[in-house]
């Protein structure tokens, strides 16, 4: 395996990057360890990554039982959401290229062996994934996980159905106390928007593409499973770098194709095909709007997921998660 972190470490010249280490509380038995990149998105601009300093502690957790030394950084995230309706929303797909763009730059700089990234918005997902595929180290992505659904008069709701609200009271079919009700259930806790939204369709495509651990898009948040995916993450890429598998090694034509598959299969977002076309081009496959055309009519789409249909990325989870829809 290539251990690109001993160009940083090893031999007398790089005595004062031991001691910049050593500072860190790192000491020589951690030093002479693969280093590998930890990479979150977390913030306080939107719910989908407000947890996620925690789960990366969980990544890093999983490095140091597998044998490797953990370095966490982060980036931004731009919400959607909440960037949505005014000027913001110019920020949005830019902030995509700047993600993948400072993740390269703090992998190339600290030379890390292999890299674990967490993300939880619509654009960080695929800027992290475009980053891993552009380095084309050891990688292993893993999604902050979805929201639970909101639960009002025993409906289950998500952040669009306040979009909607807005439209009805607008119209005066709901009262500004029914619209204050909703806005005030929709969103419960941590997690990105429950529906087949960007951020869940790019969880679910990490999954089938193989970037991510098998059953780790489907899980909530805040469920217990998914600190111990995360953790499992950590120890994955640890093995990755071990064996030497990289990115291009996993994203193949036929791997794109999985992923088309299951963007029809789910009814993901639109967004998830200029995605898909932004990671083939890091991966160096050509991919055209044709072989989306072509897998589109022969997949069928057996998901009723919101918003178009009537259930939520936890509803999927229930009955078992992408493993149930890869079958």
């Amino acid at each position: 395996m290539e251990i690109s972190s001993r160009n940083v470490v090893e031999g007398t010249a790089r005595s004062p990057h031991r001691a910049m280490y050593k500072a860190m509380g790192l000491t020589d038995a951690d030093i002479a360890k693969p280093f590998i990149g930890v990479c979150h998105t977390g913030n306080e601009a939107t719910p989908c990554n407000i947890h996620l300093p925690g789960l990366a502690q969980k990544a890093k957790d999983g490095v140091s039982e597998a044998g490797a030394t953990p370095r966490e950084f982060s980036t931004i995230a731009v919400s959607d959401g909440i960037a949505m309706g005014h000027e913001g929303m110019k920020s949005s797909l830019v902030s995509r290229e700047v993600i993948a763009d400072s993740i390269e730059l703090m992998v190339r700089a600290h030379q890390y062996d292999a890299l674990v990234g967490i993300a939880g918005c619509d654009k960080s997902l695929p800027g992290t994934m475009m980053a891993m595929a552009r380095l084309n180290i050891p990688s292993v992505f893993v999604y902050g996980g979805t929201i639970m659904p909101g639960i009002l008069d025993e409906r289950e709701l998500t952040v669009v159905d306040v979009y909607e609200a807005v439209g009805q009271y607008d119209a005066g079919k709901i009262s500004i106390e029914e619209l204050k009700k909703i806005e005030d259930n929709a969103c419960p806790n941590a997690g990105s928007c429950g529906g087949m939204f960007t951020a869940n369709t790019m969880a679910s495509i990490s999954e089938m593409i193989g970037l991510a651990l098998p059953g780790s898009a489907s899980p909530p948040a805040e469920n217990d499973r998914r600190e111990k995916i995360v953790y499992d993450t950590g120890k994955a890429c640890v093995n990755l770098l071990e064996i030497g598998i990289k990115p291009s090694d996993i994203l193949t034509f036929e791997a794109f194709e999985n992923a088309i598959t299951m963007l029809n299969a789910v009814g993901g977002s639109t967004n998830g095909i200029l995605h898909l076309l932004a990671l083939s081009n890091e991966a160096g496959i050509k991919l055209t709007y044709d072989d989306f055309e072509r897998i589109r009519k022969k997949t069928p789409h057996i998901a009723d997921m919101k918003p178009g249909g009537n259930y939520v990325m936890n509803s999927l989870d229930k009955i078992g998660g992408i493993p149930f829809i890869m079958k």
